[in-house]
């Protein structure tokens, strides 16, 4: 199975069991305002949803959204690639529960996402979308090497978001 390391985190694909987890990230109230409402209300939602989102995308792509782990096996939120409808380029995106913020989690796992991305993907480009207002979220970005590129909408959303990329500077 796959797996990624840090000094301090485990980054692996997310199985069924994985639901509680996805349970709280779906219904933190910053994932709720900063990302939207998923519709997952309970464990068998989010056994559905990860069935339906990480694990399709596992076998369709070979890459999707990691269960964050400690070192110690505690979960503390998720990490990874989405292809998502609408976007022309690989998203990178990240949900660390409450807890576990401000600690340099989401730097760490995303910067291992990062490299996997390029190093093992082979990934010349990569987007972020983040609301405008998520600071938080958008100098993460940025201390990734993304740049600010400009505002879109995805489809079937009338949100405005902001979308920032990363850019391989080889040809």
């Amino acid at each position: 199975m796959f797996k990624l390391e840090t000094p301090r985190l485990v980054l692996r694909e997310m199985t069924e069991d994985d639901a509680p987890l996805m349970l709280a990230v779906l219904n933190d109230p910053d994932f709720l305002r900063n990302v939207g409402d998923r519709g997952v209300r309970n464990e068998e939602d989010a056994r559905r949803y990860i069935i339906d989102g990480p694990i399709a995308a596992y076998k369709r792509q070979n890459f999707g959204m990691y269960k964050v782990e400690l070192k110690d096996g505690k979960p503390i939120g998720l990490c990874g690639l989405v292809k998502r409808d609408g976007l022309d380029d690989v998203d990178i995106g990240f949900a660390l529960l409450p807890d576990f913020r401000s600690q340099g989690y989401a730097l760490e796992a995303a910067e291992a996402v990062m490299q996997f991305a390029r190093d093992v993907v082979g990934l010349k480009r990569v987007v972020a979308i983040a609301q405008p207002a998520n600071l938080p979220s958008v100098q993460l970005l940025e201390k990734l090497g993304m740049q600010q590129e400009r505002k879109i909408q995805l489809p079937n959303d009338d949100e405005e978001l902001l979308l920032m990329a990363w850019e391989s500077d080889q040809a």
